[in-house]
């Protein structure tokens, strides 16, 4: 059974916003990166049980990229995202509504050709940029 591994930030953004800044492909390409090296340049997002996302993240020097993708497995707007990812790992990301701010949870399971604390340390990083995205935007 693979590792389960979970990361968190709190948004000072309603829920509403927070949904619509994870889930629309324009706000997708602003913040879906773990290190300022990489950039997404293109995201494409089926929002819906049984619809297919794919987002190309490239190191901006172009010496490597790859394509994130998999398919959504519920979804329950705005709380609730799971999806399976193309080698089978499962995620929950969850959205929950504090008044003016906003929890992101997200739990992912881990791959085996990286360390879990790197993946942790990525997804982590990924999320931040995310709050950040979310509060200055």
């Amino acid at each position: 059974m693979k590792e389960a591994i979970q990361v968190k930030v709190i948004i000072a953004a309603p829920i509403v916003k927070v949904w619509e800044r994870w889930t629309a492909p324009q706000h997708i390409v602003k913040w879906n990166y773990a290190s300022d090296e990489w950039h997404t340049p293109r995201a494409e997002n089926d929002l819906k049980a049984g619809g297919w996302f794919s987002y190309r993240m490239e190191a901006k020097d172009g010496s490597v990229g790859f394509d994130f993708e998999g398919a959504y497995t519920a979804i329950n707007r705005p709380r609730l995202i799971e999806y399976t990812l193309g080698d089978g790992r499962k995620v929950k990301v969850q959205f929950e509504s504090d008044g003016d701010r906003t929890v992101v949870t997200e739990t992912f399971e881990t791959e085996e050709e990286n360390p879990a604390e790197l993946q942790r340390t990525g997804w982590q990083a990924i999320l931040n940029h995310f709050k950040e995205y979310c509060e200055n935007e």
